[in-house]
Parts: structure tokens; C-alpha cells; sequence
């Protein structure tokens, strides 16, 4: 699964849409990402790791890192 699909599975999950997510993001970094801009972002691979970051805050996740090698 890419981040695109799993971004939209925790928007599900919370009961919200993304375009609610983006004003929401808006309101927290004082820059305007509109619906358009953040789908189309997704949908190309070029949303910035920041932003993903930023997402997963406002709908209450963490990112967690795993070392493969243990």
C-alpha cells in the first residue's frame, strides 16, 4: 500500500474527508493547501515527508520506524 491509499484509509477511519484535512492543515501551518493540491500531491508521489508528518498529527497517528535488520 502507498501512502496515497493509506492516507485515505486513516481519513476513513476517522470519519473525516481530506478535504476537511486540508483545512485543518491549513489552520496549523498558516499556508493554504487546498483539496486539489494535497489529491494531486498523493496521486504523483511528490507529497512532502513534512506534510505526510503534518496529516498523520491532525488525524491523531504517529509514523513509527522499524529496523528491518534485528
Amino acid at each position: 500500500m502507498n501512502i496515497r491509499e493509506e492516507i485515505k484509509v486513516i481519513i476513513a477511519r476517522r470519519g473525516t474527508t481530506l478535504k476537511r484535512v486540508c483545512e485543518l492543515l491549513s489552520e496549523k501551518t498558516g499556508k493554504f493547501y487546498s483539496y486539489n493540491n494535497i489529491s494531486n500531491k498523493m496521486h504523483r508521489g511528490t507529497v512532502k515527508f513534512s506534510e505526510v508528518q503534518q496529516i498523520f498529527e491532525i488525524l491523531d497517528y504517529e509514523l513509527c520506524y522499524k529496523d528491518l535488520r534485528k
